[in-house]
C-alpha cells in the first residue's frame, strides 16, 4: 500500500508543479519548450524504471512477491518500459484526434495546454478505475485474457482498414449532446474559463469546456484499446498502472511536439496495428499454451516495429516529395498550347 500511495503522491506533485508553477500563465507552447518537457517526462519515466528495478529486486514494501508477478528487478524494469512504450505508441492516434478537436472548436493555442491538463488529470482517474476493474477480472476470470486478446486483434484490423482523418466527428459525441441539454454553449472563447457564471451560478459552457468533454470521452474510448494491450504484457497491477500513467502524463508535451508532424508518419499506423496484433496473439495463442516470452523479446519486437514504421514513413515521404517536385518541374517546362503555332 505504501508504494501505491507514494506513486499517487508523486503524480499529484508533478501535476501541481506543471499547472501551478511552470505553466501558471497561459501562453503558446513552442515546439522547443514542448520538446524540453517531453525530454523531462521521458527522463522521469526512465528514472522510475530504476526504482522499479531495485524495488522488485529487493522486494521493497513486499512488492513483486505475488504469484505471477516479476520476481527479478531486471524483468520488472523491462516489463515497465515495454508497457510504457506500448502506451506511448498507441497515444499517437490520440494526439491526432486531439488536434482535430482543437481545430473543430477553434481553441487558441495559448489555452490548449489548460484543456489538455484537465483532460490528462481526468484520464489518470479513469485509467486507474479501468485498471482496477481489469485487474479484478483477470485475477478472477482467466477467460478475460482471451477477450482482451480478441479486442486487440479486432482493433488492429480496424486500424488497418481505417480511413483516417475524416472519421473524427466531435459533434456526434453522445456525452457532449447530454451536456448541451443541460447548459447552453457560448460561441466565443472567454479566456481560460470553462463556464460562464452570473450571480455565482453557472449559466453556460464555453467551447473550452466542450473541447475538454470531447477530449476526455475520446481518451476513455482509446483506453479500451490500450489497457488490454498493457494486460497482454503483464498482469502486475502496479506495473500496469505506473507504465500507463507515466505515458499519459507525457502526452501533453508530446502533443505540442508531434501534432504538426503526424502527417509525415503515414505508415506508422501499420506499425501500431502490428504491435496490437503481436500483443493480441500473445494472449490468444501463447497464454493457453503456457508459453512465456522473455521480457526483452517483447520489448525488442515492439521497438523494431516502431522503428520500421518511422523509417518507412520518412523514406516514402521523401520519395513522394521528390516525385511531386518532378511533376511540378515538368509542368513548368511544358510548352503552353496557346503559344504553339
Amino acid at each position: 500500500m505504501a508504494v501505491w500511495l507514494g506513486f499517487i503522491l508523486l503524480v499529484v506533485i508533478l501535476l501541481a508543479l506543471d499547472l501551478g508553477v511552470f505553466n501558471r500563465r497561459a501562453h503558446v507552447i513552442s515546439t522547443r519548450e514542448a520538446f524540453k518537457w517531453t525530454t523531462l517526462w521521458v527522463s522521469v519515466s526512465l528514472l522510475f524504471s530504476l526504482f522499479v528495478y531495485f524495488a522488485y529486486d529487493r522486494a521493497w514494501f513486499g512488492i513483486g512477491e505475488e504469484v505471477g508477478h516479476p520476481a527479478r528487478g531486471i524483468d520488472a524494469a523491462l516489463t515497465f518500459l515495454t508497457g510504457y512504450i506500448v502506451e506511448l505508441s498507441l497515444s499517437m492516434d490520440n494526439i491526432f484526434v486531439i488536434a482535430v478537436i482543437f481545430s473543430y472548436f477553434s481553441i487558441p493555442k495559448q489555452y490548449q495546454h489548460r484543456v489538455l491538463f484537465w483532460g490528462i488529470l481526468g484520464a489518470v482517474v479513469f485509467r486507474g478505475i479501468f485498471i482496477a476493474a481489469g485487474t479484478y477480472l483477470v485475477s478472477h476470470f482467466d477467460l478475460v485474457l482471451y477477450v482482451f486478446g480478441a479486442i486487440l486483434l479486432w482493433t488492429a484490423y480496424k486500424m488497418l482498414k481505417s480511413g483516417a482523418e475524416g472519421e473524427v466527428h466531435p459533434e456526434d459525441n453522445l456525452v457532449l449532446r447530454g451536456f448541451r441539454k443541460i447548459l447552453p454553449v457560448t460561441r466565443l472563447i472567454r479566456g481560460q474559463e470553462f463556464f460562464i457564471r452570473r450571480n455565482r451560478r453557472i449559466v453556460a459552457m464555453t467551447p473550452m469546456f466542450v473541447a475538454l468533454v470531447v477530449v476526455e470521452t475520446t481518451d476513455i474510448m482509446f483506453a479500451f484499446d490500450s489497457i488490454p494491450a498493457i494486460f497482454a504484457i503483464t498482469t502486475d497491477p502496479f506495473l500496469v498502472f505506473t507504465s500507463n500513467i507515466f505515458a499519459i502524463l507525457g502526452l501533453r508535451s508530446m502533443y505540442f511536439v508531434l501534432a504538426s508532424l503526424l502527417d509525415k508518419f503515414e505508415y506508422l499506423k501499420y506499425s501500431l496495428a502490428a504491435i496490437l496484433g503481436f500483443v493480441g496473439l500473445k494472449m490468444v495463442l501463447l497464454h493457453p499454451l503456457h508459453v512465456e516470452l522473455e521480457e526483452w523479446v517483447s520489448l525488442t519486437v515492439i521497438l523494431v516495429l516502431l522503428t520500421v514504421g518511422i523509417v518507412v514513413s520518412l523514406i516514402m515521404g521523401r520519395k513522394e516529395k521528390r516525385e511531386r517536385k518532378k511533376r511540378e518541374g515538368a509542368k513548368k517546362t511544358a510548352p503552353n498550347p496557346s503559344e504553339i503555332l
